[in-house]
């Protein structure tokens, strides 16, 4: 799966938003390819109380929900419709799944493996 359309797939869900006094939505955009070949996508939600997550673990779990279980590449976008690197929650996310050599698209030139971006990892 190349950058652009997991990059297109993205920004579709890409729609910053309050939806409560206490929760904004939407800001930051992940969408993930599976090796079966599907794309699964997600929001991140903020909330008040930090109890929110990140765009990537959501799109992990629709990818989870719908039976499948190993990424190959990923991609999240912030509000400005710029490439963000994964934070450190979503790192280890992504390597507990089990494929190291997960693809993880910084721009549209750009991937490296989970297991450049999380170096040193604490279970080998």
């Amino acid at each position: 799966m190349d950058f652009e359309t997991l990059y297109n797939a993205a920004l579709e869900v890409l729609k910053p938003r309050r939806i409560s006094e206490d929760i904004e939505v939407g800001g930051v955009a992940a969408a993930l390819v599976t090796d079966k070949g599907n794309i699964y996508r997600g929001v991140c939600i903020d909330t008040a109380c930090s109890m929110g997550f990140c765009a990537e673990h959501a799109a992990v779990s629709a990818m989870v929900t719908a039976g499948e279980s190993r990424v190959e590449a990923i991609v999240a976008v912030g509000w400005d419709k710029k490439v963000m690197s994964p934070c450190g929650r979503c790192r280890e996310l992504l390597m507990q799944l089990g494929n190291p050599e997960t693809r993880v698209f910084l721009s549209p030139g750009t991937a490296v493996t989970v297991r450049e971006i999380l170096p040193y990892y604490w279970a080998e």
